[in-house]
């Protein structure tokens, strides 16, 4: 890309039919944006659906539980795109099952992509960030990361990691202009997944993807004098 018409870049990880494409979207109207997923033929439909819309977006397959293929993926984007000022990582598994259902591999890998890619997605951002004095990095969470249920044996511990790294990231970050973000997401995103498990669910019962992707946008574009670090959103009808 043209320096003079060079967009700044967004990496958004872990995009699925919900919150991902949502946030991919909403930044693409100002970035250039690389989706980040497994999903081959997904992301390129999306990425297709952005280009078309006059936006600019790469499609860039990756397990985000493999440390080879987070380093390949962000290769790639720097090659094409250049360096990442805006982390998304909204990749995650989510796996129901109380402590004697779960099996150590189930365990082991939902850390894996909740806390051991956010760790490695962020070494991959945060040298450039620190030579240029600014960028954001916005991990996505869950109540799990706070008060989990006894059925997220394997989801909460991987969210608490998570919410740890992003406490001792903003510690370690924040002073020098890389702003680190952890959203609590309570409640039920709508999409095809949760539908399907919760048919019960009413749309107000859940959280619209396209509203929770404003509240990344409003984060990603904090005065520096006004920082959040951890913030919550919820439907309006649900209990806390």
């Amino acid at each position: 890309m043209e320096a003079s018409n060079r967009r700044p870049v967004c990496a958004v990880i872990g995009v699925g039919p919900g919150l991902g494409a949502a946030l991919a979207r909403r930044f693409a109207k100002q970035y250039a944006v690389a989706l980040v997923a497994r999903g081959e033929d997904k992301l390129t439909a999306l990425a297709k659906e952005i280009e078309s819309a006059g936006g600019k977006a790469i499609p860039v397959f990756a397990d985000v539980a493999k440390a080879a293929d987070i380093t390949t993926a962000f290769d790639k984007i720097r090659r094409e795109l250049g360096d990442v000022e805006v982390l998304l990582y909204n990749a995650a598994m989510r796996p129901f099952g109380k402590l004697m259902d779960t099996k150590p591999s189930t365990f082991e890998n939902t850390w894996r992509v909740a806390a051991f890619g956010a760790f490695l997605a962020a070494q991959e951002v945060v040298p450039a960030m620190l030579t240029r004095g600014s960028g954001t990095i916005i991990f996505t969470g869950a109540t799990a990361g706070v008060k989990p249920f006894a059925t997220s044996a394997a989801f909460g511990p991987a969210k608490f990691a998570m919410r740890g790294l992003a406490q001792v990231m903003a510690r370690d970050l924040q002073p020098h202009g890389i702003h680190v973000a952890y959203v609590n997401v309570d409640g039920a995103i709508d999409m095809p997944f949760i539908r399907e498990r919760f048919p019960q669910l009413s749309a107000d019962d859940m959280l619209k993807p396209s509203a929770i992707a404003e509240t990344y946008w409003y984060l990603a574009h904090q005065d520096r004098s006004a920082w959040s670090h951890e913030m919550d959103v919820r439907p309006f009808k649900e209990k806390w």
